[in-house]
């Protein structure tokens, strides 16, 4: 997607020099505030678009990698220092990735406000209350996935709820707690919910149970398993979404199956270039992200992995992933969210739950649409750790593996880190140097 707006974004810097005071409180040539630019219907919905593209701009790269090469399935295989960094669990404060994704997640989150702000105030006939209240729960959905996404990988962080229009706008706002950054992303999904309209055929916009699979995720995420098997509940009965088989088609016929239940999706004049990462240079990549030999043995392994051996190509130590295949074109989506995992949220919190056949079920689901037989787990442990091993399997290049290891407190058990102050990313440096409030999370 492209944005139609352009948005002043807060940039992280220190100015020393007094003297550059008035010049920087100057509005910019080249940039428009957004209570100007949001005007009427139809930079309304370009508002949104732009907000769209804002997280395009971390899931096309930047978060995925943290949610894989910082685990056990992916490990570093190329010659940037950036991600040698990530698979080691060393990230100093500077880490291009991790200041990549942190700020681009911001990015969106500011574009999410200024909707959120400018929206309700536009006056035209052309934009009827239902498309109003349309886009103003798509940018509630948007800012809840932002904090969501800034809260698992970072802890508790600052709540910008306001558009920034000025250099300063930001500071001043203390660190939230995780257990109040999380409060923030419930309060917008539930008016995101309230807001959006019931599912249409569109994956790449948000409706109503776009915003119940996130709370249901959420919720998993904040251990409150009846209200996590509720919310995915409302998801996995929703007649538009089922897994499909052969395991491989939903990234092999890639937009918009029945087994998404939010992607973004690219095209050619805005291309998703992930797949380079994952590519030897035989097939025109940088071969940066590789499976490891541990995850190429466990998928291989037909009990394990069945038909999801899809996910790899090449043989020997030339292994590599193909989960965003389409390198000729670069349009692949970035999977968001699939109804595969609502099933596997709804195992754990049955289990937890002590309901262990409906855990069992969803869980052979997951499996028996790989072609792996049904699960010998009869305990309540057994069938925890049984959905653990599924939901790394299954998601082996999204971004879950670390995050699942950070909830689930298993870090020390699988990767050897027993800091915990590791478990989170550093915040970027220059963001530490331009503003006090945005304290560094300790051990960085």
């Amino acid at each position: 997607m492209q944005s139609g707006i352009s948005s002043i974004i807060l940039i992280g810097g220190l100015f020393l020099l007094s003297s550059c005071k008035k010049f920087l409180e100057e509005t910019p040539n080249n940039a428009l505030p957004t209570n100007k630019s949001i005007t009427d219907a139809a930079t309304a919905r370009a508002a949104i678009i732009g907000a769209y593209n804002s997280v395009q701009d971390y899931y096309a790269a930047s978060y995925p990698t943290l949610g894989t090469i910082t685990a056990d399935n992916v490990i570093f295989y190329g010659t940037l220092s950036q991600y040698l960094q990530l698979d080691q669990n060393a990230i100093p404060a500077d880490n291009v990735t991790t200041v990549a994704a942190y700020q681009n997640i911001y990015k969106a989150i500011n574009s999410a406000n200024s909707a959120i702000a400018y929206v309700p105030e536009v006056t035209d006939p052309l934009l009827s209350a239902a498309e109003k209240n349309k886009l103003l729960g798509e940018a509630y959905f948007i800012r809840a996935l932002g904090y969501f996404d800034l809260g698992r990988g970072w802890g508790g962080v600052q709540l910008q709820l306001q558009p920034t229009t000025n250099l300063s706008a930001a500071r001043g706002i203390k660190r939230s707690t995780l257990q109040q950054t999380y409060d923030q992303v419930l309060n917008d999904l539930i008016k995101a919910e309230d807001l959006l309209p019931e599912d249409a055929s569109t994956r790449n916009r948000a409706q109503k149970s776009t915003a119940r699979a996130l709370r249901a995720r959420l919720h998993l995420y904040r251990k409150e398993w009846a209200e996590a098997d509720k919310y995915a509940s409302q998801v996995i009965t929703n007649p538009k979404y089922a897994l499909v088989t052969p395991f491989k088609a939903f990234f092999t016929t890639p937009f918009g199956t029945t087994e998404s239940v939010f992607e973004l999706t690219f095209s050619a004049n805005d291309k998703n270039s992930f797949w380079n990462l994952w590519y030897p240079s035989s097939a025109g990549g940088q071969y940066t992200l590789k499976p490891s030999a541990s995850f190429v043995s466990k998928i291989n392994d037909a009990a394990i992995g069945g038909s999801r051996n899809s996910l790899i190509a090449g043989t020997g130590d030339n292994v590599y992933g193909v989960l965003y295949n389409t390198s000729a074109t670069s349009t692949d989506p970035s999977y968001i969210i699939r109804i595969a995992e609502l099933y596997l949220v709804r195992a754990e919190a049955r289990a937890q739950l002590e309901d262990l056949n409906g855990a069992l079920s969803d869980l052979n689901r997951i499996r028996n649409r790989a072609g792996v037989a049904d699960s010998k787990a009869a305990t309540k442990g057994d069938l925890l750790q049984a959905i653990e091993n599924e939901n790394s399997i299954e998601f082996a290049f999204e971004a879950h593996r670390w995050f699942d290891l950070v909830r689930t407190e298993r870090v020390d058990d699988i990767l050897g880190i027993t800091n915990k102050n590791y478990w989170v990313f550093p915040l970027p440096y220059s963001d530490i140097l331009s503003d006090p409030d945005a304290q560094q999370n300790d051990g960085y």
